[in-house]
């Protein structure tokens, strides 16, 4: 099957089953991408993890917090980054004496009956919804030009949740766009992993595209699968240079499902409806655009039928390169997008 076609043929409606709960609700929306439009309405969540029910690491030793049935709906609350350690109201010497031992807070796991090593992993991003506050900084020693910048600047910001932009300053606005900037599986090892870089299990990717209504699919490495999500983003922009989105906390509500008889993939992949994109981590940005460049030659190749050939020519006429981040060290992330009216798919 193609994963670019999961959302309907291979899942179809589902009935999700909280395991630990007993709780089962049918789910009349027929689209895995959730993005709800006028007269959809979004379904309501089998289960809630509150704030309280974060980890800050990444480790197959990590028990799950909850397990469901492929195909549940959850509701997560999501701190920002800093754990607490930042208020509306902070101030540059509170940036002084941030710890990283907390960050990022992620809500879960999340265990998915079913799910093996091997299988692939769809998160659909239903709805998010945003604080009324966040925070961007300089953190001395981090960012992609922490030679330069070597003092700690911290900036606060009222959101709000119904409006299109947050004010920057008198004169500047950026969009509102949030996204959750760390979303992963547990990896293939009991090692306690910083959640700073992003890797093949997904983690920080801080792709400013899978916003709400993307679907996003992770390699599994373990049983259960154990999907956990934090450190959400109300704007950021691709590179994430200065080392800080505007960092919020959100209530995201998601969809979790195993992808049925889905080709391998060894690093998270997404899709809109507008584009199908690829990931890829490395340690520079010329070895991640080659992985991601050969995953999306590698998905046109067995998706849509081209060869090789084809596929790598299509990628230099039609593809889109992205920096998703350069700062999250020692990996950077690079995505490549493929328009989906390029491949015919409506």
């Amino acid at each position: 099957m193609r994963l670019s076609s999961a959302r309907l043929s291979t899942f179809g409606t589902a009935a999700a089953l909280v395991a630990v709960a007993g709780a089962c609700t049918s789910h009349s929306d027929s689209r895995i991408n959730g993005n709800a439009t006028a007269g959809e309405s979004i379904p309501d969540p089998d289960v809630v993890l509150s704030a309280d029910q974060t980890h800050a690491r990444w480790s197959s030793a990590i028990p799950p917090v909850v397990t469901v049935e492929s195909g549940a709906i959850v509701e997560v609350r999501t701190m920002e980054a800093s754990d607490g350690q930042f208020e509306l109201g902070s101030t540059a010497s509170d940036v002084e004496t941030l710890s990283f031992d907390p960050i990022h807070p992620l809500t879960g796991p999340v265990a998915v009956e079913g799910a093996l090593p091997g299988d692939v992993l769809a998160v659909t991003l239903l709805d998010i919804e945003v604080d009324e506050w966040g925070w961007a900084a300089i953190v001395p020693g981090f960012g992609f030009l922490a030679d330069r910048f070597t003092e700690p600047v911290y900036m606060g910001f009222e959101i709000d949740p119904g409006a299109t932009h947050i004010a920057f300053n008198d004169r500047i606005s950026v969009p509102l766009a949030p996204f959750p900037g760390v979303m992963g599986v547990a990896p293939a090892t009991d090692s306690m992993l910083a959640t700073i870089p992003p890797r093949s299990n997904g983690g920080n990717m801080d792709n400013r595209h899978m916003v709400e209504g993307t679907t996003v699919y992770f390699p599994v490495f373990v049983e259960g699968a154990n999907f956990s999500i934090g450190d959400t983003h109300a704007a950021q922009g691709d590179g994430e240079v200065s080392g800080t989105a505007i960092e919020a906390g959100m209530t995201i509500r998601y969809r979790i499902e195993i992808v049925e008889g889905a080709r391998p993939i060894e690093e998270p992949q997404y899709e809109t409806d507008e584009y199908y994109g690829v990931t890829a981590f490395a340690t520079t940005l010329d070895e991640a655009a080659v992985k991601a460049t050969s995953y999306m030659i590698d998905y046109l190749t067995a998706e849509h039928g081209l060869t090789p050939e084809e596929a790598y020519i299509l990628c230099s006429v039609a593809g889109d390169l992205k920096i998703s981040e350069v700062v999250d060290v020692p990996h950077m992330l690079v995505s490549m997008h493929m328009p989906k009216e390029v491949l015919g798919i409506d």
